[in-house]
């Protein structure tokens, strides 16, 4: 009796000591090991953070508009959903806007033009960098050579030219243009633009970046293409 208590308890040990070593071992040899720097992880975490505040922003937003509806009579009701209708139009793109903003030109490189190296267009990657650098700043409106950048925008690469809502972005030159809430914003996004390593970016393509100075009348043309409903239906009057 004696001698099967002691093999049990021996297997126990045994097992508890082999999982104390699987565990131990697991954590001094992860494997996926987080070789990141301290500068990258505050980068990621104010990334997170800036998430975060625009989800809450947008959440105020969604309940101003219900208290809206709620404290409006039948009478006000549909000018508040005109209103509503318009400031989804206005984040969609499809309305011409004018505001106070910057006209940005991006050029062929000075030394590629005085060496003669064949210019080409601009890499969806690098486009698309350039995008989520303006992303830092809020309710701006952005156009790219013409062509009207929102929600519903996509940069792609098509047999081999970048586009932007499946339209080709032209060779260099071209423009973009920034139109921000207030003149004050402007000037903020200027100078983060000059200062901003993007530039860099660019010019390991050959191409340059002129970031123009704050203008108080920009005008950015809305999306020419009329947006298909696919999922809401309009009621007969009375339901």
């Amino acid at each position: 009796m004696r001698k099967t208590i002691h093999w049990r308890f021996t297997m126990i040990l045994l097992l508890v000591g082999f999982m104390t070593a699987v565990q131990f071992n697991s954590m001094k040899n992860p494997k996926e090991r987080d070789t990141r720097d301290i500068w990258a992880i505050r980068q990621d975490l104010a990334s997170e953070k800036r998430f975060h505040s625009e989800l809450l922003s947008e959440i105020r937003e969604l309940d101003k508009t219900i208290l809206t509806y709620k404290s409006l009579n039948i009478e006000n009701t549909g000018r508040a959903l005109t209103q509503t209708v318009d400031k989804l139009y206005r984040q969609a793109g499809v309305t011409d806007v004018e505001g106070p903003g910057i006209i940005i030109k991006v050029r062929p490189s000075a030394e590629s033009v005085a060496l003669g190296l064949p210019i080409t267009g601009i890499s969806p990657d690098l486009l698309t960098r350039f995008v989520n650098e303006l992303n830092r700043f809020k309710s701006i409106i952005f156009e790219i050579d013409g062509k009207r950048y929102s929600i519903l925008s996509s940069i792609r690469d098509i047999n081999g030219m970048t586009t932007v809502n499946g339209l080709n972005v032209s060779t260099p030159p071209f423009s973009m243009k920034i139109i921000s809430p207030t003149y004050a914003d402007s000037e903020k996004i200027y100078n983060y633009l000059v200062a901003s390593a993007i530039h860099d970016d660019f010019y390991l393509d050959d191409l340059i970046l002129e970031v123009g100075e704050p203008e108080m009348a920009v005008e950015i043309r809305g999306y020419p293409e009329r947006l298909e409903n696919q999922f809401l239906e309009e009621l007969p009057k009375g339901e």
